[in-house]
């Protein structure tokens, strides 16, 4: 008798669900039933979309083209909009023929993977990593291969640590700077020297330039191929609208990259999600041939909530918390809390705290598991001063008890 197939393949059995998505899923739940729960999970700003995006938008669905399918790739007016804000903002040219427009930027990076990955195509990953970098590789057949980073270093990994990881099946670097989840920026200069190693061995890099405009202090952003320019032709940008101007559900990205690989991610892209929204195509192209005083507003509330959340919780005993100067995420260390009774509770895992925080302060931050490094906590400031600053002080009440 022949075996029964398994009713889910293999393949998409082995996803782990989205732990950031799950973590405000479950908090949005619980406020729905009334419950005083303080969500610090999701990554996405707190504030409105800007009302010209907006309106931009209301005029696109008013216009019968709009109504029909697109080209798969994406506008043309968007791909060239696109290719002129990349030059204003990091400084690298392309051609809007190297622009593929995706839904949202986790499209774009699964497109660059199963563009660039081969079955066993090794990809060094820096962790804490965002929790799809590893999955929309596994997917693709790539093999990831982490490289530990921690608090100590300021979740920076060198050159030489990547040159301990590389191996004659490593086809791939993932880089990001801004980082989530720890807001880790890499200064200039390693940012040069890594894209630097990768040319001299021949590594592709697909650089997630996300939160390029939400900097910090003195740190500064780069985009790896614009200081090293000889990358160019084996590095992939992915980007999107979502963070810079509050767009998180418009689902607009893109990736950009040599012309081969941008025609063979299109013809993909064409069989998997033909072209995204016209509306939403619509709001990006305003968005992205605006200027940015949208972010900059948006800087000063989220630059006032770093300095808050980052003092509050070093504040709290057996919690390390090193300064972010990037994106609106705080990734402290609660190693020395694990094995601690507190209240009478137990966590021995950071899965554990966070678990225990919902239940018995109802705050809710998602576990250094999700992003490879167990033993911390991811907190997202992207929310008011006032929750954040009662948030947070119910943590340091329930987490000031251990002993």
């Amino acid at each position: 008798m022949t075996a029964p197939h398994s009713r889910v393949s293999q393949r998409i059995g082995a996803i782990a669900e989205s732990a950031t998505l799950a973590v405000d899923a479950k908090a949005k739940a619980l406020k729905a039933a009334g419950r005083p729960v303080i969500g610090f999970g999701a990554g996405e700003p707190d504030f409105p979309t800007p009302s010209y995006i907006v309106d931009a938008a209301i005029k696109a669905c008013s216009e019968p083209a709009m109504h029909r399918y697109t080209p798969a790739a994406g506008l043309p007016a968007l791909r060239e909009a696109i290719a002129t804000k990349t030059a204003r903002d990091s400084g690298f040219t392309c051609d809007a023929s190297q622009v593929l427009v995706t839904n949202g930027g986790k499209q774009a990076l699964y497109n660059a993977f199963a563009t660039l990955l081969d079955p066993g195509d090794e990809v060094i990953l820096q962790a804490p990593y965002w929790t799809t970098y590893p999955e929309s590789i596994q997917l693709a057949g790539g093999v990831p291969v982490v490289v530990m980073t921690d608090e100590t270093s300021g979740y920076l990994a060198t050159v030489e640590q990547l040159e301990a990881a590389r191996t004659e099946r490593t086809k791939v670097l993932v880089f990001v700077s801004p980082s989530n989840p720890t807001g880790a920026v890499y200064p200039p200069a390693l940012v040069k020297a890594i894209g630097e190693w990768a040319v001299e061995h021949g590594i592709w890099v697909v650089t997630d330039e996300i939160y390029e405009h939400l900097i910090y202090g003195d740190a500064e952003f780069s985009s790896m191929p614009t200081l090293v320019p000889e990358l160019a032709n084996q590095c992939v940008i992915v980007n999107g609208v979502a963070k810079t101007y509050a767009m998180t559900g418009w689902r607009v990205g893109w990736m950009i990259g040599p012309n081969d690989v941008i025609k063979a991610a299109t013809n993909w892209q064409s069989h998997a999600t033909s072209n995204v929204a016209n509306v939403s195509q619509a709001a990006a192209i305003a968005a992205v041939s605006g200027d940015l005083s949208a972010v900059d507003d948006m800087k000063i509330a989220f630059d006032r909530r770093r300095q808050l959340i980052v003092s509050m919780l070093n504040d709290i005993p057996g919690v390390t918390c090193p300064e972010p100067f990037g994106a609106f995420y705080a990734y402290p260390s609660v190693k020395e809390l694990l094995g601690k009774d507190i209240a009478g509770h137990v966590a021995h895992t950071s899965q554990e705290l966070s678990a225990l925080l919902l239940d018995e302060v109802e705050v809710a931050v998602v576990p250094g598991e999700a992003f490879g490094t167990p033993g911390f906590l991811r907190l997202s400031y992207a929310l008011s001063d006032n929750d954040l600053t009662e948030g947070v002080s119910r943590m340091a009440t329930f987490l000031g008890q251990a002993k």
